[in-house]
C-alpha cells in the first residue's frame, strides 16, 4: 500500500538519514506532504515520524524501539509505517520487521512486516 494522503491524527512513519536530508522516497515524501522537516532525521514533525534507518541496524532497532514506546504513548494517533530500511539502507523485512513486534493497536505495520510477524 503506497501511502499519498492522511487522514485526521494519522501519522506517516519513514526512514530518514541522522541529519535529515530527506530527498529521496518515503523521505522525500514525508517532506513534500506530511511535514518532515529538513535537518530532523529523528522524531515527530508534522504528521511524520522520522527513524534513523542509515546509521546500522543497532542504531535502526534502537529508534524503532524509541518509537514504539512513543506510539504507546500516543494513543490518540494512528502510525502508518513504511517498509522502512529496506530501501536506500539495504535491509530486508525479516531483518527489521521483528524491531516492531511490541507495536500496538494504533501502529500499521506494511503488508511484508506484517506477514513476517505473522499478523
Amino acid at each position: 500500500m503506497r501511502i499519498t494522503r492522511l487522514e485526521p491524527g494519522e501519522v506517516f512513519v519513514f526512514g530518514s538519514n541522522a541529519a535529515g536530508m530527506h530527498a529521496a522516497g518515503a523521505a522525500a515524501l514525508a517532506h513534500e506532504r506530511f511535514g518532515a522537516v529538513w535537518g530532523q532525521g529523528h522524531g515527530l514533525h508534522g504528521h511524520s515520524y522520522a527513524i534513523n534507518s542509515m546509521s546500522g541496524l543497532d542504531i535502526l532497532h534502537a529508534e524503532v524501539t524509541g518509537f514504539v514506546d512513543f506510539a504507546a504513548e500516543h494513543p490518540e494517533l494512528r502510525f502508518l509505517v513504511t517498509e522502512i530500511g529496506c530501501g536506500i539502507a539495504g535491509y530486508t523485512p525479516t531483518e527489521v520487521a521483528p524491531f516492531f513486534a511490541g507495536a500496538g493497536y494504533n501502529v500499521v505495520l506494511p503488508e511484508r512486516f506484517a506477514e513476517e510477524l505473522g499478523r
